[in-house]
């Protein structure tokens, strides 16, 4: 059931780099899947019907299989890890070496089948309601103030919602809040998130 390697994301493969590696076993653990490789964010994406059910990627510690909605996956061999205390659904397979891919490919090759039977069968992972993310004090009382503001943050995606929440909460000093805040009140106004 080996799919065929798509040639857009061989230079991916090519590059130098420590993981190299561990990018070809996990390529190869990826095809043997009979899921279709493409080249999404910069990284091999493996998709069913055009769906992501994991991606690869690496950092300068370890490299990672990243599955989509891995939080819906039964963990048995107690490797999937949540990346921040943020991340709903996506949960990644770590790995420090190339040996350590061969050892565990088995139960890659099984967790895979089922991040797939999971896409198969349409499950969703529940997320949190954008209303359960803390609304800082500062950017609650600026809501209150600007009514033009409010009504535009409410006009948002719940996505980019969450994503100013977290991005304001997580500033530990008031004047911090304050001036990330600030800083934002034009893009919100404007219908934008913080990565558009």
């Amino acid at each position: 059931m080996m799919n065929t390697p798509n040639p857009k994301v061989d230079w991916f493969f090519e590059k130098d780099t420590p993981w190299q590696e561990a990018y070809a076993k996990l390529r190869t653990i990826a095809l043997d899947s009979g899921l279709t490789e493409e080249l999404k964010w910069g990284h091999p994406c493996y998709t069913l019907k055009g769906k992501n059910v994991f991606l690869m990627h690496g950092f300068n510690e370890y490299c990672a299989l990243l599955f989509h909605k891995g939080a819906l996956l039964k963990d048995d061999h107690k490797i999937l890890v949540q990346q921040t205390a943020n991340v709903q659904s996506a949960r990644q397979i770590r790995f420090t070496s190339a040996r350590e891919i061969t050892k565990l490919a088995p139960v890659l090759r099984s967790y895979i089948q089922q991040a797939i039977a999971v896409e198969q069968a349409g499950t969703k992972v529940p997320l949190k309601q954008t209303a359960e993310f803390d609304m800082p004090k500062e950017f609650g009382a600026k809501l209150k103030a600007v009514p033009a503001l409010k009504k535009a943050f409410h006009a948002l995606t719940p996505g980019r919602q969450r994503g100013y929440l977290l991005h304001f909460a997580s500033a530990k000093q008031v004047t911090t809040r304050e001036a990330r805040i600030e800083k934002n009140v034009e893009r919100i106004l404007a219908g934008k998130g913080l990565d558009d």
